[in-house]
């Protein structure tokens, strides 16, 4: 786990994420020498024997460009399509720049729902990592073409902080068009300052981050801030940098301080739990008493049935569900043992009433502790 700016080039694995507003020239088409810049700071770790992985916007942004649309499309079916125009210039332009560094890559397009379903979430890490092992650069995007609203990540923030969590990387790069992450908003607060370094657990840090202003991306540094957080459930580190800065990449894996260092609170989740930890989308909840809220938190046991109070959804045996307190803040989510329909007839029972209640018992937990994560 990386404690300070010193330790980040001696890691072996990063995830990097460049910005719509960086790739684009501010929704101009695909800026080319800047893209040109990044690929050959980044060949050089690969060369050198590192491992990296490059979670890339910019497709609906160039689609919109070769389009020459000037307003980034609402309906789902045109930014699908905007997508799929785009995703062919991106594309072309990292492989024609890593092929001039001898290094070969490959697209890989997601949706949650790759990472939904357990037995596609761990063919996208052997897939990932295998690349990684031969030295190609995967480039990784979310799948526009297809993803609907109830999959889409909302943004590649999100998405490179799962896909760190997919393959235990050690860093997490989100190049910006901002210097980093700053006390203030700088647009409207001349004198505020630049956060150098943080844990990510940081009150202030959600305080203070904003929206994205660009009208280009989905994300913003709020976004940057919550993603930071997902990647620290694998131990990674994040650097909240500025795109447009001199050899950035290079000047990170020296240990120079530049844009925003969080750092992590713990190591390593286990790889189960951290599947669980990066479902965004939950089937159902399961609202908990104090006493059970107490039990989670502090003595990391399953959740039995007497101390849930109501539950919310419809879900089946084996989905995600979420956990919450009774003001509404989540504690945790795990994979259920039984359907919402059974969960509502055991709740606020002990255990032992279950097979008088259903006629049957699977499990005397309604979440098993291996299968459950505090979030």
């Amino acid at each position: 786990m990386i404690r300070s700016r010193s330790e980040l080039g001696a890691t072996r694995r990063w995830v990097v994420k460049i910005g719509s507003a960086l790739l684009t020239a501010d929704g101009k088409g695909l800026a080319r020498e800047s893209l040109a810049d990044w690929v050959q700071q980044m060949a050089q770790r690969v060369l050198a024997g590192k491992q990296l992985i490059l979670v890339s916007s910019g497709a609906v942004s160039e689609g919109m460009s070769r389009l020459g649309w000037q307003r980034r499309p609402t309906a789902l079916h045109e930014l699908q399509a905007v997508a799929a125009v785009g995703q062919m210039g991106l594309v072309r332009a990292y492989e024609t720049c890593f092929m001039k560094h001898g290094l070969h890559t490959a697209q890989v397009l997601l949706t949650h729902d790759d990472l939904l379903n357990r037995e596609r979430y761990l063919n996208a890490r052997s897939t990932l990592r295998t690349l990684m092992e031969l030295g190609v650069v995967p480039v990784v995007n979310e799948n526009d073409t297809v993803a609907n609203d109830e999959l889409r990540f909302g943004d590649n923030d999100t998405l490179a902080a799962l896909v760190a969590n997919l393959v235990d990387a050690e860093l997490l790069i989100l190049l910006t068009d901002q210097h980093g992450l700053f006390d203030a908003d700088p647009r409207f607060y001349p004198n505020a300052k630049l956060i150098s370094e943080s844990r990510v657990d940081n009150e202030l840090l959600k305080q203070v981050a904003g929206d994205s202003v660009s009208g280009v991306g989905r994300g913003g540094m709020a976004t940057k801030v919550r993603a930071a957080s997902v990647a620290a459930r694998s131990g990674a580190a994040t650097v909240i940098a500025p795109g447009r800065s001199d050899n950035v990449l290079s000047r990170i894996a020296e240990g120079e301080e530049i844009g925003t260092l969080l750092l992590p609170i713990q190591g390593p989740e286990a790889a189960r739990k951290r599947w669980l930890a990066g479902h965004l989308q939950v089937r159902g909840r399961l609202i908990l008493d104090a006493g059970a809220v107490r039990v989670l938190r502090e003595s990391g046991r399953s959740l039995l049935p007497v101390g849930v109070k109501e539950v919310v959804g419809n879900f089946s045996r084996g989905q995600v569900v979420s956990c919450v307190d009774e003001q509404g803040r989540e504690v945790a989510r795990g994979l259920v043992n039984y359907g919402s329909l059974e969960a509502s007839g055991i709740m606020g029972r002990p255990s032992t009433q279950i097979r008088e209640i259903l006629g049957y018992m699977d499990e005397e937990e309604l979440i098993h502790r291996d299968n459950l994560v505090l979030v």
